[in-house]
This record gives structure tokens, sequence and C-alpha cells, in this order.
């Protein structure tokens, strides 16, 4: 497998504080890998530093050949990174496939005629209604606003929103927050059927989505990446359950 993203040695200072600590990690085309480690260890921090919301104050991010190490987020998306949020970001007021029309215009580089009615161009809504239904939004929903949906359909939606400019890698930063269990569920079959088709970097907390999900796993500890590999290699590691898993490795 060829390597979508590959960071070296990235790091980040705030004053005395290392919050990343020379991280280097690599992300394979098609794989989900997660990124685990307890509050504090820099995780936000890192996830800033590959979508390009923070500058690092030395090390490199190479996706294949190109460098982004000095280009800003919306270069970053046009090279094709693309990230989630913890926090759900939309419009809150338009539909959900009002949403996803305007992010497949933005993508496709428009000029945004707003004069023409959205709903007059049929090959964006087209677009946009292929990505609700890869996303398995519930098309009962898409005519509301987005504002209104249950939690796990506004994810979704935000799922939908960062593949509409068809990245070849994407971010997702603790996807399952604020999710009850059967949301947390139907999220977890949503992220595995993108297996192959993106290269997923994931940061999250429920370690039961984290073993189920992740070809690989890394562990961030302190700012450093203490180890990576799979998730048998992660659950055999005493370093990593003394650090952090603990019984939930079990």
């Amino acid at each position: 497998m060829t390597i979508a993203l590959q960071a070296h040695h990235l790091t980040k200072r705030y004053g005395a504080l290392v919050a990343c600590d020379q991280v280097s990690l690599s992300l394979l085309s098609g794989e989900i890998h997660a990124l685990i480690g307890p509050n504090g260890a820099g995780k936000s921090t890192l996830i800033h530093l590959l979508s390009g919301t923070i500058a690092p104050d030395a090390g490199k991010l190479l996706m294949g050949d190109r460098d982004l190490t000095r280009l800003s987020p919306h270069a970053r998306v046009r090279a094709g990174l693309s990230r989630s949020y913890q926090i759900t970001n939309i419009f809150k007021q338009l539909s959900a496939i009002d949403n996803l029309m305007l992010a497949v215009q933005a993508h496709a580089g428009s000029s945004f005629e707003f004069w023409r009615p959205r709903c007059a161009d049929q090959a964006l809504r087209e677009t946009a209604i292929q990505l609700a239904g890869q996303c398995a939004i519930d098309q009962e929903l898409w005519s509301q606003p987005a504002g209104v949906l249950p939690h796990g359909e506004q994810r979704k939606l935000e799922f939908a929103l960062a593949l509409a400019g068809q990245p070849s890698v994407l971010l997702l930063d603790e996807p399952m927050a604020g999710m009850g269990p059967d949301e947390t569920i139907r999220l977890t079959e949503l992220i595995a059927s993108l297996r192959g088709q993106v290269a997923i970097l994931l940061v999250e907390h429920d370690m039961q989505a984290v073993f189920r999900l992740a070809d690989r796993i890394s562990v961030l500890v302190y700012g450093r990446v203490i180890a990576t590999g799979t998730p048998e290699e992660i659950r055999a590691n005493t370093a990593v359950r003394q650090a952090y898993l603990g019984e939930e490795a079990a």
C-alpha cells in the first residue's frame, strides 16, 4: 500500500510545554488509522497541525511527493485533505441537501451565482443526494433544517460534507462525541464503509469503536508516539496498557 500522508518529526511548543514532540506518523491509502491517548496527550494539537489550522515549530508534512507543511487549511483541502470537527460544523438554517449542494458547489470552484437557485442545478442536486445516500442520512430528513436534525444525523451530514471534495485523506476528530449507543453503532458502520475509499485518521476515545475499526493504531502520550501497530499488537503492548488502556484493553 502507498503512503497517503506522512508526518516527519512534527513539533509544536507553547512556551515550556511541548504539545507535539517530534511526531512521525504515516497514513496508508485506504486504511483506517486510529490515534489514541489520554487527555492532554497532544491529539488535538496534532490534528490541527495536520489540517493546517496551526503551524508547526519544526517538522514536515507530505502528501505523496507534495509538501503541505506551509499550506493553508483551504489549500490542503484542495490538495485532497479534509477533516471533521469535535463540534458539528454545518449551516443549521439550510436543509441537509442544501448544505451538501453548497459543499459540492464550493469544491467545484463555482463562482456562486446566487441569482440562480441552487435547486435549478440538477447536477449539484444529484451529487448531493448521492452523498446523502452514501452517508445513510435519513431520507425523510433531507429537506429539514440541518439544525433540527438528531445529533447522529448531523454527524453523518458532516461526514458527507467532508466527502464532498472527494478527499484522499480524511481526519476525523472524535466523531462519536455526544452520541448514544445506537448512534455510535450506526456511525461506526458508516466509517467502516469508507475503508479502502479514503485514508482515515481517526481520533477517538471510544475504545470499542477504535478496536473494531482500526487497521492500525498509534498511541500518543505526552506529545510523543510511544507505539504504532495492529489492534492486536497495541492490546499486547505493556507500555501502552500502563500508559493508557488499562483494563479497557483486556
